[in-house]
């Protein structure tokens, strides 16, 4: 059945799954507060600044006016970063009052706010509450917008409290080349989709370095296992994390040039100052406030993240980073496996 969506946010994510929803049959307006982005999905049908070289179809319609995207819509999509989900929750919250309307969101955006670390959708329910939002469903896993946009093979996870929601935004989505999971665990899944960009942070830094791929492989299931101390903390399922929100998402993120995370760490490990590298980058690296909410949490809650601690001290303590790792390789020797048994 089609749908009339809304999707909030025109970068490189937001106007992929765009793209998606049209190929698969639904009405969908994009919305973004820049004029000339607008304007050039509209004439051009492109997205340069953020998608380089790719055609839009001509179905898509982009515009500046929330109003005009959010009447008689099914469904919202965040796509927006995390420093801005609150304002803009506030501002939807205004129109559907207007409208009488009282849609499903879907949030695909991965990160904790700054300040409160509150996840995306607790950040979202707050701002529209039961009253303008009938479910909140969560759209994460391992996915670079550039290859999903050429239609490689990928899966990720359709998360919410409510299985009718997840199961609707699963049939939005799925095709031929993405295919949609199920998943009652939010928390979990929006813990594995925020911590895994620090994690994929200090992979760059052992990039740029010049670490081989043993580095990165230890560095990569130790820190999933930091990831998951920390979710289960807040009352995630351990099996989150060997999940495609969890492990899936890890691999992808610490591994591909696409992701921005990576690119940050990688740099840092090169030399680049932390202000020089986020100036070049252009968008928005979750990553970097993540390791301050991360390591906030980790001091509040008791939970050891010796990896966490180490890329914070590397991004706010402007700490030597072959100090840091040589911190990490002498500490205390220990068996991997807590609560082993005798």
């Amino acid at each position: 059945m089609t749908k009339k969506i809304a999707v909030l946010g025109a970068g490189s994510w937001g106007s992929t799954l765009a793209s998606i929803l049209i190929e698969n049959g639904h009405d969908v307006t994009l919305y973004t507060n820049v004029v000339e982005q607008a304007a050039e999905l509209n004439e051009k049908h492109t997205n340069e600044q953020y998608m380089p070289g790719f055609k839009y179809s001509e179905k898509l319609r982009a515009t500046t006016d929330l109003e005009e995207a959010l009447t008689d819509t099914d469904a919202i999509l965040f796509v927006v970063p995390t420093k801005v989900t609150r304002l803009v929750a506030k501002q939807v919250k205004e129109v559907l009052a207007k409208l009488k309307q009282r849609p499903m969101v879907i949030h695909a955006s991965k990160g904790l706010e700054i300040g409160t670390h509150k996840r995306i959708s607790e950040i979202i329910h707050e701002e529209l509450t039961d009253r303008y939002c009938s479910s909140i469903v969560v759209l994460s896993g391992p996915s670079h917008a550039e290859e999903v946009a050429r239609h490689d093979i990928t899966l990720i996870t359709a998360a919410s409290e409510e299985e009718k929601a997840a199961e609707q935004v699963q049939d939005m989505f799925t095709n031929n080349y993405l295919r949609i999971y199920t998943n009652n665990d939010v928390v979990g899944v929006e813990t594995g989709a925020a911590f895994k960009n620090v994690i994929a942070i200090g992979a760059g830094i052992l990039h740029g370095l010049g670490y081989g791929d043993d580095a990165k492989a230890a560095l990569m299931t130790r820190g999933l296992a930091e990831v998951a101390r920390l979710g289960m903390a807040y009352g995630a399922s351990p099996l989150t994390f060997m999940g495609l929100s969890g492990v899936g998402d890890l691999i992808v993120t610490c591994t591909s040039v696409h992701s921005r995370n990576w690119r940050c760490g990688d740099q840092l490990g090169q030399g680049k100052p932390l202000d020089e590298v986020i100036e070049d980058m252009g968008m928005v690296i979750e990553g970097i406030n993540t390791a301050k909410a991360a390591y906030d949490l980790s001091r509040e809650e008791h939970i050891e993240m010796p990896i966490t601690e180490a890329i914070y001290n590397v991004l706010y303590n402007k700490a030597d980073i072959k100090e840091e790792i040589g911190s990490l390789m002498t500490r205390d020797s220990k068996s991997e496996v807590i609560g082993k048994r005798k």
